[in-house]
């Protein structure tokens, strides 16, 4: 973002501030307060994945996890577990960043939406979980 280009801290200006990147781009910004940050994401992310870095214990995680409107929403995990079969859905047949999505006759399921919520201790790449001989196991917890 502007920001972060005028304190040094990212090389390459982004061609436009609200795009979905389909390769390991990562847009960066400073904001001054945690509601400053929601806005941003708001104004400019995709609706489909955000995360947050900050110590296990910080606040500003759960704040973060609750009051970000995105369909996979990530405290101190890679944006790459957003996944279908990671979740534990199978195989992921399409992705969509649309708020509603159902056509035809619509009961109330079809007028419900998603929002996942990966909480990790430490900080945790996909890398960890794949390949031969994975470092680290994949666990799903019912919530409700």
């Amino acid at each position: 973002g502007p920001t972060s280009m005028k304190m040094g801290l990212t090389d390459i200006p982004a061609k436009e501030l609200k795009c979905e990147y389909g390769d390991l781009t990562c847009m960066v910004e400073v904001v001054d307060t945690m509601d400053d940050a929601i806005d941003w994401i708001h104004k400019y992310g995709s609706g489909h994945t955000e995360a947050i870095v900050c110590s296990d214990d910080s606040p500003s995680g759960e704040e973060f996890l609750r009051k970000v409107d995105a369909a996979c929403v990530f405290k101190n995990a890679s944006t790459r577990f957003a996944d279908g079969f990671r979740f534990g859905l199978g195989a992921e047949v399409g992705i969509s960043t649309g708020r509603i999505h159902s056509r035809g006759p619509v009961g109330v399921e079809g007028l419900l939406t998603t929002k996942w919520q990966l909480r990790s201790v430490g900080i945790n790449y996909v890398g960890e979980f794949g390949g031969d001989n994975p470092t680290k196991t994949y666990t799903h917890k019912e919530l409700m």
